[in-house]
């Protein structure tokens, strides 16, 4: 392999690097180079003054060439070395100027194109930048590396947001699912609060229908009474008045007395009340409202107590017996935390799950509500806050925030019934408010999104469509 490289070196040096065949007769110029002498004068035909080199475009003072007589032993010699197949191949392949049919030995930088000797000679060198093929090649070589360099980089970032997008849609797809449970879940508590609603209404309807039908019948019991005592004192009537005189007037008294003290009993109304089927109380404005209002909290670490562990996600929050330094802007000495966000107006849902058991408190406080201090929390102060107990499973609190009719209202997603309502006006900007008892330490607040909109927008539908 070594020696046929350096047998097609060889042959390559004894070749005009004009016609590329053998050099014929090789004549030297002043920069070096060799050339047949008819290649060489071909080249140089109608220049004047300086010529160019075809190669290294050296220029050459005159047109004085030099007879190269070792150099035309050499390539004596070399013609008598059997060439390959593959050379004789490699040789063959070499392209030409599709213009003059002649070797490509220069390239311009411009146009980005090979050109032959005689393609110079018909440009303009000031506007064509013509260099030698090894000289563009090393130029064009080192640029293509920079690119080489500049894609590989540029591959590199696009292949870690290609794996960012996969984790992503892992990501949703997890969230994805665990929507679905909760969807599924909900639709479970609905369907049993259905069949609930079924066999109370049921029974209730059961027990109206056997009470209307014992007052009916006994209503019907003493109508049947009275008519057989009209029908008795008809007949004593009728017999009386085909008497004579004497007899129709002795015991006339009784008559008068039966027929004065009859007593028509009242007909039994039986309108029964329609029972009209209805959904748990705000279970479809729920859905609308969380739907429309909903907001994505997180909870403010600058603003916690020293004895709230907030999580790295900033989306839950548990009170931990702590004897750390206290944070000089916690809300105040109570276990309490605020929300990042804030706000000034607007209506605005959010939702938190409470899990564990013990003594916790939502709400909303103004921004500048003394921090650090110890300032009971209470609406004369800026802090409107709901007490409540989770003692059994998980529990799910909605809370709706109406800043302009200064309203906040808490409801209960388990069941979706309304709790409680604060009312007051609001002045300034307020953030929504944790607090967690001391003596709660099982207990465990984390702010979420219920569903996404799609999810609420289908759920909304079944429900309004009694499908489910």
């Amino acid at each position: 392999m070594a020696f046929a490289a350096s047998l097609a070196k060889l042959q390559s040096e004894a070749s005009c690097p004009i016609c590329l065949d053998y050099l014929r007769d090789p004549v030297t110029i002043a920069c070096g180079h060799n050339f047949c002498p008819s290649c060489i004068h071909q080249c140089w035909e109608g220049l004047r003054g300086t010529f160019p080199c075809p190669v290294c475009l050296h220029h050459c003072p005159d047109r004085s060439l030099e007879r190269n007589t070792q150099l035309c032993y050499m390539t004596e010699i070399v013609q008598q070395i059997p060439t390959s197949g593959s050379q004789r191949k490699l040789q063959e392949d070499i392209p030409l100027c599709g213009k003059h049919h002649e070797v490509l030995i220069l390239f311009c930088e411009k146009d980005l194109e090979l050109l032959c000797a005689q393609c110079k000679g018909s440009l303009d060198p000031q506007d064509q930048p013509l260099i030698p093929i090894e000289e563009a090649a090393a130029s064009q070589r080192g640029m293509l590396k920079r690119y080489m360099a500049a894609l590989t980089s540029h591959f590199e970032n696009v292949e870690k947001a290609y794996n960012s997008q996969v984790a992503n849609t892992c990501k949703v797809n997890e969230k994805m699912g665990k929507w679905r449970e909760e969807f599924d879940y909900e639709c479970k508590e609905l369907n049993s609060f259905l069949e609930i609603e079924f066999d109370e209404i049921d029974n209730h309807m059961l027990r109206e229908e056997n009470d209307v039908a014992e007052k009916l019948i006994e209503n019907g019991k003493q109508i049947s009474y009275h008519m057989f005592r009209l029908n008795i004192l008809l007949s004593e009537i009728e017999e009386k008045c085909l008497q004579t005189d004497l007899g129709l007037l002795t015991g006339i008294e009784r008559i008068h007395n039966s027929y004065g003290n009859l007593e028509t009993p009242a007909v039994f109304s039986c309108e029964l009340p329609k029972e009209i089927f209805t959904l748990p109380p705000h279970y479809l404005g729920l859905h609308k409202m969380i739907r429309i209002f909903q907001v994505d909290l997180t909870l403010d670490p600058e603003t916690a107590h020293v004895s709230l562990i907030i999580s790295r996600d900033r989306k839950n929050v548990t009170y931990c017996t702590a004897d750390g330094l206290p944070n000089p802007q916690a809300l105040t000495s109570y276990a309490a935390v605020l929300s990042s966000e804030g706000f000034d107006g607007g209506r605005h849902f959010w939702v938190v799950n409470i899990g564990g058991t013990g003594l916790y408190y939502l709400g909303v406080c103004k921004a500048s509500f003394p921090r650090n201090t110890f300032i009971s929390p209470s609406a004369s102060n800026g802090c409107w806050q709901h007490q409540l107990w989770n003692h059994t499973g998980q529990r799910k609190i909605g809370v709706f925030l109406d800043y302009e009719l200064g309203e906040v209202s808490f409801y209960n997603l388990n069941n979706w019934t309304y709790m409680f309502r604060i009312a007051d006006t609001f002045t300034e900007k307020i953030n929504p408010y944790f607090s967690i008892a001391s003596s709660s330490e099982s207990l465990t607040i984390s702010i979420s999104r219920v569903y996404d909109d799609n999810l609420y927008e289908i759920l909304y539908v079944l429900i309004s469509s009694r499908v489910i």
